[in-house]
């Protein structure tokens, strides 16, 4: 069985859903991951942030404008007046529910059951549109399995029992189709597994399940050796290993939650990605084949401060990095890149909520200095510290300021950290020249 996610653009709109339908309607069993509509889970975090604000007013304004959006959709989408009917039933207890929100007192399991509402919704829709097309599909609920534990890191075991439990006890079907992103918490609150998460819902089940593959359905060919955002003509990664896959994602590539290839990398389940509006095209495949050497892609990661600490207590010290590394440990902050010499370490972190009081705690020990809105820029490939031709990206270095660089940590990465000002200009830069180096 496979299991296929389709993000908010593959829901966002009648043709795009009809693409999906036609997609999934071929006779074999899946499980069909949907996220919420484009452009929902945004407004529904800003109507989180309204009533967190106190500001109930603006909140019910956006509410009605949404409400008025999905009723629209129903109309378009829905022919059959029964199923039009109920489904706009539902869509309204939905709505009633958010206008109550607007009423209590702000906490994080409010918002996070305000946002929970865009996959129920866009679930609960598309399901009905499938029974109106004579498609036999039945919906499964995310959180009467889908479970994260006490570290915010999903509970396999207890995901692995309760979805059995589910898809057993469940009328038969070639389709099942569950929610994307929303899971319940140690507390049996609802929660989330944070923005992208609907990709990281499909693998863990994917895993659960022993999966033939994971495909991944977006609004882009795959897997670009660039972002296409900043940087033009780049091209889609026809193959990519798990290990390559995971550090684009986790240095920046959007078209993957960082976390999404590591529930089924053990198993070796392989990850497609595709493209909801061309179908045909290969798009990415992630497996654990490596095929050639040398740079592949470059990812960019926004919103990153760098720590330097000097202390004449480094030299021969062997305890003080130790220490350094026990106040982020204190503070749940996650390092990015960190380089050393015998006075001094760099460090990058993309969590700064605690940074004032790391800086309390760090300043104990050493002198600290902080540069903000920096950007890393990771150019990932496989073996590409080993590849001949890897030393020619140094040439280009005399043209792009370099705050710290990484090398060697991983086989696979190679990381720069500069100014947020100057990323695109780098991207481009290095589009153009390291990519005359290798095939893709």
């Amino acid at each position: 069985m496979k299991v296929l996610k389709f993000g908010g653009t593959s829901v966002g709109s009648i043709e795009n859903m009809c693409n999906v339908k036609n997609i999934i309607n071929n006779g074999n069993k899946k499980i069909v991951v949907l996220s919420a509509m484009s452009g929902t889970t945004n407004l529904l975090v800003a109507i989180a942030n309204d009533i967190a604000n106190k500001e109930p007013n603006e909140a019910i304004d956006k509410i009605n404008k949404l409400h008025e959006t999905y009723t629209v959709t129903i109309d378009k989408l829905l022919t059959s007046k029964v199923l039009n009917e109920e489904v706009k039933g539902y869509v309204s207890s939905v709505f009633d529910f958010l206008i109550a929100c607007t009423y209590k007192a702000f906490s994080i399991g409010l918002e996070n059951n305000i946002v929970a509402q865009g996959e129920l919704l866009s679930t609960y829709m598309f399901n009905s549109y499938l029974q109106q097309e004579g498609i036999s599909s039945v919906l499964l609920p995310a959180l009467s399995f889908m479970r994260i534990d006490e570290d915010k890191e999903p509970n396999i075991p207890y995901i692995k029992e309760n979805f059995e439990v589910a898809i057993n006890t469940a009328k038969n079907s070639d389709i099942y189709i569950t929610q994307g992103f929303i899971c319940l918490d140690d507390n049996d609150e609802v929660s989330n597994l944070q923005r992208g998460g609907s990709d990281y819902t499909a693998t863990i089940i994917g895993a659960a399940i022993k999966a033939e593959e994971v495909q991944i359905w977006t609004d882009i060919d795959g897997m670009h050796n660039n972002d296409p955002r900043y940087v033009e003509n780049t091209n889609p990664i026809s193959n990519l290993s798990f290990d390559e896959a995971a550090e684009l994602a986790y240095f920046g590539a959007k078209i993957l939650h960082p976390q999404t290839v590591t529930p089924v990398r053990a198993d070796n389940i392989p990850v497609r990605l595709k493209n909801t509006m061309n179908p045909d095209a290969h798009g990415t495949l992630i497996s654990n084949i490596t095929s050639e050497n040398g740079i592949k892609a470059i990812a960019a990661k926004d919103n990153i401060t760098a720590i330097k600490i000097k202390s004449a207590r480094m030299l021969q010290a062997h305890g003080f990095l130790k220490k350094v590394f026990e106040i982020f440990e204190t503070y749940r902050t996650s390092i990015d890149m960190i380089t050393t010499s015998e006075v001094a370490v760099s460090l990058t972190i993309d969590d700064d909520r605690n940074l004032d009081k790391i800086i309390k705690e760090l300043e104990k020990v050493a002198t600290i200095e902080i540069d903000k809105n920096q950007s890393i820029i990771c150019l990932v490939g496989h073996s590409v510290v080993n590849h001949q031709d890897t030393y020619k990206l140094f040439q280009i270095l005399q043209d792009v300021k370099i705050r710290m660089i990484s090398y060697g940590g991983s086989k696979n990465n190679i990381s720069l950290l500069v100014d947020t000002k100057d990323k695109i200009n780098s991207l481009q830069k290095l589009n153009d020249y390291l990519f005359e180096l290798v095939t893709l």
